[in-house]
């Protein structure tokens, strides 16, 4: 076993234990069921994770389910938005096609979100966003951002090879618009559920398939001229 792949290893395996310490914060928080809210942002957040879109030049896509993610965030208690996140990513890692995905990466998308959860959360509840609640949703978006793309660009770099900056740099330039957008439907929806209750998921799940079929076509086309090309144009090159 050569020194990136024991690299590799060594950083899945401090990410799990970070999930697994996200967890346990998890369970030492909770509260009482949300009932409805929580039920609601599951069954939706699980459905949107499959409406996934491939990231020219990377290996690696992106699902329409952050929205959800930061709602729970949010509105619910800790546990339960690590409960609704990982089934998402759960949902987002399932194959389409047998042999597609591996128990590892698995692992490593599930410990990611966890941590990225988890750190979001405390900042959103934090003295920083006891402010406003705007402040609180850009401070947690802004730490999920960080803490999702960065391990994903170290793990990228170091089992198929690259500068991590550069990497991350490339994963920045196409998905920071789609956090920015997210961000966003996030803080609509949140001002909204002052007056709605359920049915704000669902209107923000019309928006995301709006956004999923945008992306599709957009980076569909740019595939279309070959991964070269398209990794050019996602890295500004």
């Amino acid at each position: 076993m050569n020194k990136t792949s024991r690299m590799a290893q060594c950083l899945i395996g401090f990410m799990a234990m970070c999930g697994v310490a996200a967890l346990v914060l998890g369970l030492f928080r909770t509260r009482p069921v949300h009932g409805l809210p929580f039920f609601t942002l599951l069954m939706i957040g699980i459905v949107s994770s499959r409406l996934k879109v491939k990231l020219p030049g990377l290996n690696g896509n992106m699902s329409m389910n952050l929205p959800f993610i930061l709602l729970a965030t949010l509105q619910l208690s800790l546990f339960e938005a690590l409960i609704v996140a990982l089934s998402s990513i759960l949902a987002q890692c399932y194959p389409a096609k047998r042999g597609n995905s591996t128990g590892v990466q698995a692992l490593f998308n599930l410990s990611t979100i966890a941590v990225a959860v988890a750190v979001a959360a405390l900042v959103a509840h934090s003295r920083i966003g006891a402010r406003s609640e705007m402040l609180a949703l850009v401070a947690a978006g802004a730490a999920f951002f960080v803490l999702q793309t960065v391990p994903v660009a170290a793990i990228l770099a170091l089992t198929e090879g690259g500068p991590v900056f550069r990497i991350w740099r490339s994963i920045v330039q196409l998905s920071f618009p789609y956090f920015v957008l997210s961000a966003g439907v996030t803080a609509i929806a949140e001002t909204l559920s002052q007056v709605w209750d359920w049915q704000i998921p669902v209107l923000v799940m019309l928006t995301m398939y709006g956004v999923y079929r945008s992306y599709v076509t957009y980076f569909g086309h740019m595939t279309s001229q070959g991964p070269a090309v398209a990794f050019a144009k996602a890295a500004g090159r």
